[in-house]
């Protein structure tokens, strides 16, 4: 996948706010132009940011268990894990195996999470709550249930550390796993740990995108039970990356799927400004990018236009690509969306908002959009949803209004905020705003995330 790179001035007036700029135009944004150049009040801006983020991918991109499928035959692979997998459980007692298998439970879309306060000015933080092949055969014997293979479902190795990761979905188990080792587990909303990851920890970003892969995975498993051509039943096949149709007269081949949404920052070039839109599911004072699904027999630039046509009455000419982002947390019918970011420059002016999709539409000066990103407290919201996650584990669950954490530093709600760094319209907005020219591109690559041998 390829991400478009914007270079920097040498400006030392930029070494202030670094860190922060990193976040919004390094891993995920415009263009490497031969001049490129920041305000100074964009400068000056950018100085009162309090946050240190470094991405290296967009949430839920850059997993590191799948970047490389092994070759059929290595001992890491799908077909030759699955065996060795069938092996084990069938053994009634736990020997030492080559490779080391490790599972992560799922209940309803969440899968099993931890997390723990450390003490420090990093605050909490949160993991996946991998189990081994043994303790997960035992709390499944424990409910009365066999583990099969075929409810196990293939989700990467990692050769170096010898181990192959699965997950399982353990819906039916309603009591299953409160506690393993000591230390308190629960199932957590994805959403919520999209929320609460620490966007500096590499470490938590890559379990984010496991969790998210892992997610899309076992619900379009749940939601592809039958064949669409002739009512069938479907089976697992090469360990859950596919299914098979058991009819003999079909034996139709289905793979995951994915649904494809366009998402573009309309920008009015002429009066440096940009078009933000509300739904009525967002959370209020939440503006963000327009977005909607490829129909079928249209490109990618043809979706663009012709849903901000849809949407709000506005003509878009030219359609740049921006980047991408798997998005794992909408509905279980859709189990993963794949976003891609586009800017589209319009060559209209007047809005005619579509009141069946939007709730509203308006311009935002680049003046006012930089206002609503330096002040909203994206910081904030990471350590409460952290927090949070904390007080499921202990039995504990508190409502918190998503929209209370983007709030001011008087402690006054801010008049308006977009999607945390965790979304592609954030860096999309964040992208434009912070940039003065979106002209020039060209595409750089974005590196897969570390290693999980910690695991």
């Amino acid at each position: 996948m390829l991400s478009l790179l914007p270079c920097f001035s040498a400006s030392p007036v930029l070494s202030i706010s670094k860190n922060y700029l990193l976040l919004l135009l390094k891993p995920l944004s415009l263009a490497r132009t031969t001049l490129c150049h920041l305000s100074t009040t964009t400068t000056a801006a950018a100085t009162t940011a309090t946050m240190s983020i470094n991405l290296q991918s967009h949430a839920f991109a850059g997993n590191p268990i799948r970047s490389k499928t092994p070759k059929p035959g290595d001992p890491f692979s799908p077909n030759s894990a699955l065996e060795t997998l069938k092996t084990q459980l069938l053994e009634t007692t736990h020997q030492p195996s080559s490779p080391n298998f490790k599972v992560l439970p799922f209940r309803k879309g969440r899968p099993l999470a931890s997390s723990s306060s450390t003490g420090d000015a990093l605050g909490p933080n949160w993991h996946l709550g991998w189990i081994g092949l043994a303790d997960c055969k035992l709390f499944f014997a424990n409910c009365g249930i066999d583990l099969s293979y075929d409810s196990l479902v293939y989700l990467g190795s990692e050769s170096a550390a010898d181990v192959v990761y699965w997950a399982v979905d353990v819906a039916a188990e309603a009591k299953l796993l409160p506690e393993v080792g000591g230390e308190k587990f629960c199932f957590v909303e994805l959403r919520t740990l999209m929320v609460a990851t620490d966007w500096d920890d590499q470490h938590a970003m890559a379990e984010l995108a496991i969790a998210g892969h892992a997610r899309a995975l076992l619900e379009w498993h749940g939601t592809s039970r039958y064949c669409g051509h002739c009512g069938g039943k479907t089976v697992p096949m090469e360990a859950g990356r596919r299914k098979q149709c058991v009819n003999e007269l079909c034996k139709k081949r289905i793979y995951p799927r994915v649904d494809p949404v366009v998402i573009m920052l309309v920008i009015d070039k002429e009066n440096d400004r940009v078009l933000l839109s509300q739904h009525s599911r967002f959370v209020p004072r939440m503006w963000s990018c327009l977005a909607g699904f490829i129909e079928p027999g249209e490109s990618l630039e043809e979706a663009v236009r012709r849903e901000t046509w849809e949407e709000t009455g506005i003509e878009v000419g030219e359609v740049v690509y921006h980047s991408s982002q798997p998005w794992p947390v909408g509905p279980s019918s859709m189990p993963c969306q794949l976003m891609v970011g586009f800017f589209a420059f319009a060559k209209s002016r007047e809005i005619n908002v579509n009141k069946e999709e939007l709730e509203d539409a308006q311009w935002h000066s680049r003046e006012d959009v930089k206002k609503a990103l330096m002040v909203a407290e994206y910081k904030k919201a990471q350590q409460t949803a952290a927090a949070k996650v904390i007080q499921m584990c202990k039995g504990v669950e508190k409502g918190q209004s998503l929209s209370a954490d983007f709030n001011v530093e008087s402690g006054e709600l801010a008049p308006m905020f977009f999607p945390g760094p965790f979304a592609i319209a954030h860096h999309l907005i964040s992208s434009w705003a912070f940039q003065d020219s979106v002209n020039g591109f060209q595409s750089q690559p974005i590196h897969a995330g570390s290693s999980m041998s910690s695991l």
